[in-house]
């Protein structure tokens, strides 16, 4: 049989049905996620692909109490969440970038909204905003903080880099290039705006996120640009 006959295609690219986790990387861009009459929070839009009886329910604005309704407004959050829930395998994705399985024990992370793929319906989710005028213009105002007990997947644009974070040495990273932090870490936006920089002479760095203490930051080889950034 020929190595490119449609047999050998379907052989090669198959699912594999031996794949039985919560959360399975099918693929590096594919998340499969088995559901057995479970509940599953996932990026609305990601699903490309399903077998079984799964219903799919959008989140509402309403969504984690009242006090959450203006930060999903300014941020798009409430628009991005959807509810999977039934019996079957449901694959989801977004834009081909990379997918990665995290699970929590009992702990928190820091995720940028636009790159929670999807997590558990144990884990509780809670949007948090960066109070800086800076921040709404270098795109690092909003945040998702995920804590509690599950698995989560985040997405990256190729392969990401952890940075150790220790009080005596500060990290800093484009925001735009973040992706996500230990939940211990309080990020501080930094400024560097000159007079050339308004000129536009300047390093295109104008914008900074600093994290001090103990902990690690994850950045992307990639500075993705946000449509609630602008």
């Amino acid at each position: 049989m020929s190595k490119y006959s449609l047999d050998e295609f379907v052989k090669q690219t198959k699912e594999n049905p031996l794949e039985r986790d919560y959360f399975e990387l099918e693929k590096p861009a594919l998340l499969e996620i088995n559901l057995n009459n479970q509940k599953v929070w996932t990026k609305t839009g990601s699903m490309v692909g399903y077998v079984g009886n799964i219903n799919f329910e959008r989140q509402g604005m309403l969504s984690g109490g009242l006090g959450n309704l203006l930060k999903k407004t300014l941020s798009g959050e409430g628009s991005k969440l959807m509810k999977a829930e039934g019996t079957g395998k449901l694959y989801v994705a977004d834009s081909g970038k990379k997918v990665r399985i995290l699970y929590l024990n009992n702990e928190t992370l820091f995720v940028n909204g636009n790159d929670v793929l999807a997590h558990e319906y144990t884990i509780n989710s809670d949007i948090k905003m960066l109070k800086s005028i800076a921040g709404m213009i270098s795109g690092g105002l909003f945040q998702v903080k995920l804590s509690g007990t599950g698995h989560i997947a985040i997405t990256t644009h190729g392969d990401p880099l952890t940075l150790m974070v220790t009080p005596d040495a500060p990290v800093f990273t484009d925001p735009n290039a973040t992706v996500a932090w230990s939940g211990n870490l309080s990020p501080e936006l930094k400024t560097n705006v000159s007079f050339k920089s308004l000129l536009g002479r300047g390093s295109g760095e104008e914008f900074q996120m600093k994290f001090s203490g103990n902990g690690w930051v994850l950045i992307q080889p990639y500075e993705e640009v946000y449509v609630t950034a602008q």
